[in-house]
């Protein structure tokens, strides 16, 4: 017997249950919404003065930190395909300017991750907590 293997497309819903790769084992049924979900109303949530300051706060350190770090990462870029005497300097030993800015990249990375750990703490933490009060979600 040969296999035909139909578009996803024309499937009915069981076809593509059964085509569909095991998430859960034997006997375990996907989780369900809440029923509480329904009656969110995650529209109004979006408008609400809050919400908006909510976003307006994390845009104003997500956006300049993301583009602070992609500009030190191409300055890194540049220097490595262009400025090879400057990045070839030899700091201590072995040790060039070359893999001392490419480690600062990593210290930057952490820096910049404990720093917006730090921010969403004191600044968006209490913000999400006004809001979810607000929609009375837990």
């Amino acid at each position: 017997m040969q296999n035909v293997v139909q578009n996803p497309a024309t499937r009915t819903s069981a076809e593509n249950a059964a085509h569909a790769p095991a998430l859960f084992g034997p006997g375990e049924e996907a989780p369900q919404p809440s029923p509480r979900a329904a009656e969110i109303d995650f529209v109004a949530i979006q408008r609400s003065p809050e919400f908006k300051t909510l976003r307006s706060r994390f845009r104003r350190f997500a956006f300049p930190m993301t583009l602070l770090f992609i500009l030190w990462y191409l300055v890194y870029v540049v220097l490595a395909a262009y400025a090879h005497d400057f990045m070839s300097k030899k700091v201590y030993g072995e040790i060039n300017v070359a893999i001392v800015l490419g480690v600062l990249q990593f210290v930057s990375t952490a820096l910049i991750t404990i720093a917006y750990l730090r921010f969403a703490r004191r600044r968006l933490d209490p913000q999400i907590e006004t809001v979810r009060q607000q929609a009375g979600v837990q």
